[in-house]
């Protein structure tokens, strides 16, 4: 059984892990956010009780 032997799987594992975080992953992360999170303060919001037409 071929997944039993660790051999050329774990190179291409590695080989893909450290593609991803050196080469993709710093390309990815040097986009700006199109929507920046606001500096707003959140306000708490007023809810008004149920009334049920039974009670």
């Amino acid at each position: 059984m071929p997944q039993l032997n660790p051999g050329p799987w774990f190179f291409i594992m590695m080989t893909s892990w450290l593609t991803y975080s050196m080469i993709i992953q710093p390309k990815l992360l040097s986009f700006v956010s199109m929507n920046p999170p606001s500096n707003k303060l959140s306000t708490p919001t007023t809810t008004t009780p149920w009334t049920w037409p039974w009670t």
